[in-house]
């Protein structure tokens, strides 16, 4: 990697804020030239470093209150760092409620004060400016000062005013949860097209966004740089941290190791390309056996034995087909008498977004199940199979005790089962799903019979 590659440098960053207990302790601190302390050092940013390439996807994940969005606002330019150095090149812009518009301007304004800030000419600027109004979609109000703007519509500006700047760093804090369902859709389209041209730092509560964006992802704790690493391995460990904290009857365990997903095959041949050599396109997937010392959470008041899938007939499976009808079995046992089971599993992709799950509250929500201390439980969820994107999946099995909305995490083991996906005609969404049938007609409007 050369210093051409980077995209952003942080060196030992460390913000600290100066707190008063009383307005008259600044003035104190003033007057006395320093001389007289009357106020304590809150450090929100801590000894921070790591560099983004030029081209990456970057998340910053964490509680509220850890230093997130501190740090992008140093990054940004808004803040400055008390200590430690911020490096960029190339044009950046930061989208963060709250800051880069100036509230008195007019949402007008402040479209032509981002563009001047990122160096656009005014010729430039309003060749631009009848899309970026279009995109924002506000109407009268891009004449009134932001200040009278809700969060939605300060969003909706401030994607406009991203979306038609020529950045190639931009900056996003939060706002992929401001707005409606067909703007969040538009910013998304955004977003994605953005990633194939620049360099995207990401900073949000939604894994899921997290997840489906980026390549990588930097947890901050404290102020601080808890973990930095790929997408699912860091989100996975920040889920863990969150449960075990917010355990309030301080009994939850967890072990076991992170498992490795398989070394990834080649890539297939193109599907169009078996399409034409055969009738038949197949969704090949390659099943692996569970892991019994996969990293698990849970009370362990009973526990996950095994977990496999099996045929219609009941016989174990290692290869089958997207569209087939299988079986997914999970064995647990009770070490204690459990009231209210809940066996469950979830199908995750390489990047941790949820493909989908079940689990068998529903069918069982009025019957009472109760599994006694030694016993058994065996849970089977018969189903088809949906078509898969090519790609390597995790199962995570689960037994909790309760209900669906407030339950005990018994035994979770997290990528229990691997499976690997050969061959997909699928080409967009999480999964494709097997059709009943699928009819097309021609027909002239003049005439009443149809032609098939």
């Amino acid at each position: 990697m050369t210093s051409g590659d980077v995209a952003i440098r942080l060196q030992d960053v460390t913000k600290v804020y100066r707190i008063y207990t009383h307005p008259k302790d600044r003035l104190i601190q003033m007057v006395t030239l320093g001389r007289v302390r009357r106020f304590r050092e809150y450090p929100a940013i801590h000894g921070v470093s790591f560099e983004v390439l030029r081209g990456e996807t970057i998340g910053i994940i964490g509680r509220n209150g850890s230093g997130k969005s501190t740090l992008l606002q140093m990054i940004g330019g808004g803040l400055y760092p008390t200590s430690g150095t911020i490096d960029q090149k190339g044009k950046l812009y930061s989208l963060q409620l709250g800051t880069g518009f100036n509230p008195e301007f007019t949402g007008r304004e402040n479209a032509y004060l981002g563009a001047e800030i990122i160096g656009m000419s005014k010729s430039e600027a309003n060749a631009r400016m009848d899309s970026i109004l279009d995109f924002a979609g506000i109407g009268d109000f891009i004449d009134q000062p932001v200040k009278t703007y809700s969060s939605g519509m300060y969003a909706r500006l401030a994607f406009a005013v991203a979306a038609h700047l020529p950045a190639d760093i931009l900056l996003v804090d939060e706002v992929l949860a401001v707005g409606d369902l067909a703007f969040s859709q538009k910013c998304m389209r955004f977003i994605h097209e953005f990633k194939s041209r620049g360099t995207l730092l990401l900073c949000a509560h939604d894994l899921g966004s997290v997840m489906a964006l980026c390549s990588r992802v930097v947890w901050i704790d404290g102020g601080k740089v808890r973990m930095i690493g790929p997408t699912k391995e860091v989100c996975d460990e920040y889920r863990r941290a969150i449960e075990l904290e917010g355990d309030s009857t301080a009994e939850l365990k967890f072990g076991g190791r992170r498992g490795e997903r398989p070394l990834e095959s080649p890539p297939p041949p193109d599907h169009r390309a078996e399409m034409l050599r055969s009738s038949a396109l197949t969704n090949d997937i390659q099943v692996f056996d569970f892991d019994d010392d996969a990293a698990w959470i849970g009370a362990r008041s009973g526990s996950i034995v095994s977990a496999g899938l099996k045929s219609a007939t009941g016989s174990p499976v290692v290869n089958l087909s997207g569209g087939e009808n299988v079986v997914f079995e999970v064995k647990a046992k009770a070490h204690v008498d459990l009231e209210h089971p809940i066996v469950g599993f979830s199908v995750r992709d390489r990047h941790g977004q949820v493909v989908f799950a079940d689990n068998t509250f529903l069918t069982y929500r009025h019957d009472g199940v109760v599994a006694r201390a030694s016993e058994a439980i065996i849970a089977r969820f018969a189903f088809q199979m949906p078509y898969l994107p090519t790609g390597d999946y995790g199962i995570t099995v689960a037994l909790a005790t309760g209900s669906q909305a407030e339950h005990i995490k018994q035994h979770r083991v997290d990528d229990a089962i691997f499976f690997h996906v050969v061959s997909s005609h699928v080409a967009k969404g999480l999964v494709g799903i097997p059709m009943q049938s699928i009819t097309l007609e021609a027909f002239d409007e003049g005439r009443q019979e149809f032609s098939a």
